[in-house]
C-alpha cells in the first residue's frame, strides 16, 4: 500500500518544491535534494507525515470530536471541498474570518442571521420589501453563504484542523495553536514547520498531489466514525440481572423481618397458656381433698 501511494504522489509531483531562494532553512530535515534550482522533498516524510496525520485523525474522530478542513486557495479548494462533503466533516474554501475558533459564539449568531434570511426567502416576506432592502438583503445573505457555508452545521470547536499550505493558514493555524486544537498542515519548502502539529511535506500547488492526500486523511476519518462508540442512557442504567437480584434480597429481607416479628407472639401466648394451667390445676384439685378429709 505504502508502494502504491508513493507511487501515486510522485506521478503527482508531490516532491517537487519551491525555488532553493525562497525555503525556510527549518524545512532542511523534509529535503531530499536541489534539482537545478528547485528542491526536492523526500517522499518517505511525507508518507511519514500521512500516517502519523491518519492516526490522530482516527483518534479524535473516535472520540466524538470533528474536524475542519481549510484550504483558501485557488488549488485546494475542490479537494477541501469534496473531502468534507465525503466524511461529513465542516470546510472553509473561500476565506478564513478572523476570529472564526477564538470568537465563535459570533459565528454562531451570524449563521443564525443566515437561517432567519433563508426562511424570510422561503416564506416569501423578503420580496415584500422594497426593491432595495431586498437586494441588501440578498447580498447579506450570499456573503454568509459564502463565508461560513461550510461550518453552518458546527455546533462546537472541532477537535482537529487540517490546513493546505500553511504559510497561507497561519491566521487558522494560530486560533487553533491558542484554544489547544490539534493541528495538521501540508507545508511546502517556504513554510514553516513548527506551526502545525502534524506536518505533511508536499508540494500544496499540485492539484492532485493535494486531492491524494486529502484523501488518504478522509479514508482515516470514515475509519475513525466506524470505531466511534456513542455513550447512549441504556449503557448507564444496570442489567435487568442485577435489578432482579435486588429485589430478591428485599423481599427475602422482609420475610425475615416479619418471621421474627411473629416468632416473639407465639412465645408470648405459650406461656400465658401454662399459666392458666397452674392456676386452674388447684381448683380442680380441692374438691377431692375434701371428699377425703370427710370419709
Amino acid at each position: 500500500m505504502r508502494k502504491e501511494l508513493a507511487r501515486e504522489l510522485i506521478g503527482a509531483g508531490v516532491h517537487f518544491g519551491h525555488g532553493a531562494s525562497r525555503w525556510n532553512p527549518k524545512m532542511e530535515p523534509y529535503i531530499f535534494g536541489k534539482r537545478g534550482m528547485i528542491h526536492i522533498i523526500n517522499v518517505k516524510e511525507t508518507l511519514r507525515g500521512i500516517l502519523i496525520a491518519k492516526k490522530l485523525l482516527i483518534n479524535v474522530v473516535s472520540s466524538g470530536k470533528d474536524v475542519v478542513f481549510v484550504g483558501t486557495k485557488r488549488q485546494a479548494q475542490k479537494g477541501v471541498r469534496t473531502v468534507a462533503e465525503q466524511s461529513g466533516m465542516h470546510f472553509v474554501s473561500e476565506r478564513w474570518l478572523g476570529g472564526m475558533l477564538t470568537n465563535f459564539r459570533t459565528v454562531r449568531s451570524r449563521l443564525q442571521r443566515l437561517e432567519e434570511l433563508e426562511k424570510m426567502e422561503a416564506s416569501g416576506s423578503l420580496a415584500s420589501e422594497s426593491k432595495k432592502q431586498e437586494s441588501r438583503l440578498k447580498r447579506e445573505m450570499r456573503k454568509i453563504e459564502t463565508n461560513l457555508g461550510g461550518v453552518r452545521k458546527m455546533n462546537r470547536l472541532p477537535g482537529a484542523v487540517v490546513v493546505v499550505d500553511a504559510k497561507k493558514e497561519l491566521t487558522a493555524l494560530r486560533e487553533a495553536a491558542k484554544l489547544g486544537i490539534a493541528t495538521i498542515g501540508i507545508i511546502d519548502t517556504d513554510s514553516n514547520p513548527d506551526d502545525v502539529d502534524v506536518a505533511i511535506p508536499a508540494n500544496d500547488d499540485s492539484i492532485k498531489a493535494v486531492e491524494l492526500i486529502l484523501r488518504e486523511l478522509g479514508e482515516a476519518i470514515a475509519a475513525g466514525k466506524a470505531a466511534y462508540k456513542p455513550i447512549t442512557a441504556s449503557t448507564t442504567v444496570q442489567p435487568a440481572g442485577k435489578r432482579r437480584s435486588r429485589r430478591r434480597s428485599l423481599a427475602s429481607a422482609a420475610e425475615e423481618t416479619t418471621a421474627e416479628n411473629a416468632a416473639p407472639a407465639e412465645k408470648q401466648t405459650e406461656p400465658a397458656a401454662d399459666k392458666k394451667d397452674l392456676k386452674t390445676a388447684p381448683e380442680n384439685e380441692k374438691p377431692e381433698e375434701k371428699e377425703q378429709a370427710s370419709a
